[in-house]
């Protein structure tokens, strides 16, 4: 059991989430009795309910932000989200395998196709923040693809997304295309080109890719556009690689 459990992790990891919950499942039918199960329970039960969790805060960001709300009911929500908040404050502060985070990501190389996460908690492409943007990256060839919906709780200007988010999406997705050649690097300037309004609550997609690589300089180009293939933005970047022991 302790093998099944490990390979839904490196799924889950790994942007298979619909793999890692076959695991689970499989797992929790054959060794429904045993000794791991029962001890890890606890672990998995977190797993998927934090996903869940910040999955419905999104949703409750954005509603309120895009719909007419009685005072009565939002008086009501802050007062149930003040009173959860103060339950979850109270709890010890999470541990994380943070060295082993870093480092698993460089291990494998995405198959085509393959929906991609890094870090669960990633305000951009992360399940599992509630007030992320969700961001789903998968990877197309040399590119790095994702769909993006910005909600309605990342407006700058009225019915427009901030351009900080925009930003935000386009180094995250920057960053994927690292995982195509194994190379950790830092963003060590990012250049944003406006073309046109970024609309909320409407499907859009951003690709990114390498263009060169001099050293430990890697420059990537990306943009982002409506599903018709309208410009939105235009991005390059420079990272800067970095060994793999400074991931630390």
């Amino acid at each position: 059991p302790g093998t099944l459990f490990e390979l839904a992790k490196v799924e889950w990891l790994a942007g298979y989430g619909v793999e890692a919950r076959q695991t689970l499942a499989r797992l929790a039918k054959i060794h429904v009795d045993s000794e791991f199960l029962g001890a890890h329970r606890e672990e998995i039960h977190e797993w998927r309910a934090r996903i869940a969790a910040a999955e419905a805060m999104r949703r409750l960001n954005h509603a309120m932000v895009a719909h007419e709300t009685d005072p009565e009911l939002l008086q009501r929500i802050a007062r149930e989200a003040n009173a959860t908040a103060a339950v979850v404050e109270a709890g010890a502060r999470r541990q994380r395998p943070i060295r082993q985070m870093k480092t698993q990501l460089w291990q494998t190389t995405p198959e085509e196709g393959q929906r991609l996460a890094h870090f669960e908690e990633c305000m951009v492409s992360g399940r599992a923040n509630p007030m992320g943007i969700a961001m789903q990256p998968r990877r197309q060839g040399d590119r790095i693809v994702a769909d993006v919906n910005f909600g309605a709780a990342f407006e700058g200007a009225p019915k427009r997304a901030h351009g900080g988010a925009v930003a935000a999406v386009m180094d995250d997705i920057m960053g994927y295309v690292l995982l195509l050649t194994a190379t950790p690097a830092f963003t060590g300037r990012l250049s944003i080109s406006y073309r046109a309004p970024t609309p909320v609550q409407t499907d859009l997609v951003a690709s990114a890719w390498m263009d060169r690589r001099d050293g430990r300089k890697v420059f990537l180009v990306g943009d982002l556009r409506t599903a018709e293939g309208d410009l939105i933005a235009e991005a390059d970047a420079l990272f800067v690689a970095i060994p793999r022991e400074r991931l630390a």
